[in-house]
């Protein structure tokens, strides 16, 4: 039967042109639309993640870019027992020089190990730390201003996240007075075997403007988040309709041209179950090789953004396992039901009628 649908194939070769092309953008556009929105997702957990079994923002803040907590706060939340570690962020941005926008974190000094430097130093008062794909783009090598302020740059680190390494890093004081702001966010680190639960309260007991919460909590309940990932499956329906339709529109042109092929093999006595079954396994052989230049395409394509200078390093993503198996169900689902809907269509009608060439 396979090697049927194969020779079904090779005979009509415009039309598997066409379902092939229609299934392979439809295909690379899950993958891409899937991949970044995660990719994005995953950069930013990452940089809460990487310091903090605690996050503590502004109380009802929809978006930490909005967050104003008081840094004096640290001084007790070192106080409570369990606590390991405590430090503060600002999280804004900025034009720099061509640059529309930059990424731009004010942190206390105890964070400034977790950046990598590659060169000189860490910043001190009025100077600024410069990620690596952010120094490369600059004309001067020298000085950054931002907000009409001049700072200069003490040197430059490399970082795995895009977000930090297409950004800037200062000392929390300075970016206080650009953004008008104590901190966004206070990260705490707690020793092993901590009630979470009960520093939790500890800590929210210390203001009534602040809301503490465990770093995956956080994350999970992130609007932000929620926003991308619902806007990301709404796209990629769109993306799997669109492609859908395409087949079934396809699929059903090319039925009617085969009609009286269906209706010589219908009467010499072979089922229709047999046809549509061969057609399924052709819509199937395309899915699959749909589908390996889909996922070819796309890595190439993630391999070019995530290289693009003119993206800064923001825009990335990463196929992985899950979701390139989930992908590869919905690829041959959209190629098998886009062809199965004109073959029942084509296995209702008279084989007579059929032969004679009437519509389908």
């Amino acid at each position: 039967m396979i090697s049927s649908a194969y020779k079904a194939l090779k005979a009509n070769p415009l039309k598997t042109i066409l379902i092939y092309f229609s299934l392979i953008f439809s295909i690379t556009a899950i993958f891409l639309i899937t991949s970044i929105s995660n990719g994005i997702i995953d950069m930013y957990s990452s940089i809460l993640k990487n310091d903090g079994d605690i996050i503590v923002t502004q109380k009802n803040i929809s978006d930490t870019f909005f967050s104003n907590v008081d840094i004096k706060l640290l001084n007790k939340i070192d106080n409570i027992s369990n606590i390991k570690s405590s430090s503060a962020v600002i999280v804004g941005a900025s034009p720099i020089e061509k640059l529309p926008i930059v990424a731009v974190y004010g942190v206390s000094k105890n964070r400034f190990s977790n950046y990598t430097l590659i060169k000189n130093n860490y910043p001190k008062e009025n100077e600024i730390l410069v990620g690596e794909s952010i120094y490369k783009q600059l004309s001067n090598k020298r000085l950054i201003n931002i907000a009409n302020t001049n700072y200069k740059i003490s040197g430059v680190f490399k970082s795995d996240i895009g977000f930090e390494n297409g950004g800037v890093i200062l000392n929390i004081k300075d970016a206080g007075k650009i953004f008008n702001k104590s901190a966004s966010m206070l990260m705490i680190n707690t020793k092993v075997d901590t009630d979470i639960d009960l520093l939790l309260e500890q800590i929210n007991s210390l203001s009534p403007k602040i809301e503490a919460k465990s770093t995956q909590s956080f994350v999970d309940n992130y609007n932000q988040f929620k926003i991308i990932q619902s806007s990301s499956n709404a796209i990629s329906f769109i993306a799997f309709a669109m492609g859908l339709l395409g087949i079934v529109s396809i699929m059903s042109i090319t039925i009617n041209q085969r009609k009286s092929e269906f209706g010589i093999k219908r009467a010499i006595g072979i089922p229709m179950r047999k046809i549509v079954f061969q057609i399924v396994a052709e819509s199937f052989i395309l899915g699959v090789l749909s589908f390996i230049s889909a996922f070819l395409l796309s890595q190439l394509v993630l391999y070019f953004i995530k290289n693009s200078t003119l993206l800064q390093g923001y825009v990335n993503g990463e196929i992985t396992y899950s979701l390139a198996f989930y992908i590869f169900i919905t690829s041959i689902l959209m190629a098998m039901i886009g062809s199965i809907i004109p073959a029942l269509n084509a296995a209702k009608t008279d084989p007579v009628i059929l032969i004679q060439g009437n519509r389908i």
